[in-house]
């Protein structure tokens, strides 16, 4: 087995998701090309030569997640020292969070019941997108108002909340189609489809943002955060391993800052 090998078994085995092994599998590829020699003669200044040659073209985020995948092939797989990389770290950007009102539009806009339903979840439950097109009809405890995400991010099952009004319309939904899937049959949907479909209907209902699932999900939590709900619930709702992650949404909530009386009327 080549070193290559050995890297995608061992971050299958350490319960790495299927995404996180593509992405680091294609990262260490591209490292062994640029250097252009056997990986076993790989060195530090190899790593650093490839990874200068993707500040050049890449995100930020993309030159962290190479930098990642290298230094486990370097020190898991080779058994390497390599010396501490230090790559321009990402932008703290605050995320887009669109208004209450900004939600009905999007929901109201939905061209079919499906998409209407999916909509309403996202924002209703905070789940990301990959989350929603799992979800099973047996995952629901409809008359509890809850529902589980099963082997969530990091392998995790939590649970979260489910909106009275809309449990009872899905409850009805999935009874009538008897699907495999909340929402589709088979298999789940990709979350490319859901993506196309938020972006479709954001455009219809005229919202002058950029609006992703994720956007439905920021919403989630910096609504709940500004009707006063503990942060540290939200952190368990949202599947947040660090405070530090949802701590984000105190700075995103703007309700007590738009109460403050600006000096200039005291005028």
């Amino acid at each position: 087995m080549s070193e290559f090998e050995r890297f995608q078994t061992e971050l299958r085995l350490r319960g790495f998701s299927p995404m996180t092994v593509r992405n680091y599998s294609f990262f260490v590829q591209k490292l062994i090309t640029h250097a252009n020699k056997p990986t076993s003669d790989l060195s530090g200044e190899d790593a650093r030569s490839y990874l200068s040659s993707l500040i050049e073209t890449k995100s930020k985020s993309t030159t962290m997640l190479a930098a990642a995948a290298i230094k486990f092939f370097f020190t898991q797989i080779l058994k390497k020292p390599i010396d501490a990389i230090h790559v321009p770290k990402k932008d703290r950007k605050l995320p887009e969070v669109l208004t209450k009102e900004e939600v009905k539009l999007l929901i109201d806009a939905a061209d079919t019941t499906k998409s209407r339903l999916m909509l309403s979840f996202l924002y209703s439950s905070g789940l990301r997108v990959s989350e929603l097109v799992k979800l099973k009809p047996q995952d629901m405890r409809f008359e509890e108002k809850i529902g589980w995400v099963r082997s969530g991010k990091g392998g995790k099952d939590r649970m979260f909340i489910l909106s009275e009004q809309l449990g009872k319309e899905l409850q009805d939904y999935t009874k009538k189609r008897n699907t495999d899937f909340i929402f589709s049959q088979g298999k789940p949907l990709t979350t490319r489809n859901v993506q196309k479909i938020v972006k479709r209907t954001s455009q219809k209902a005229s919202i002058n943002k950029k609006v992703t699932p994720h956007t439905l999900r920021h919403s989630f939590a910096t609504h709940l955060l500004e009707a006063g709900t503990d942060i540290r619930k939200i952190q368990v709702l949202l599947g947040h391993a660090s405070l530090n992650t949802t701590q984000l949404y105190s700075h995103v909530s703007t309700a007590e800052l738009k109460k403050i009386q600006n000096p200039f009327d005291g005028l």
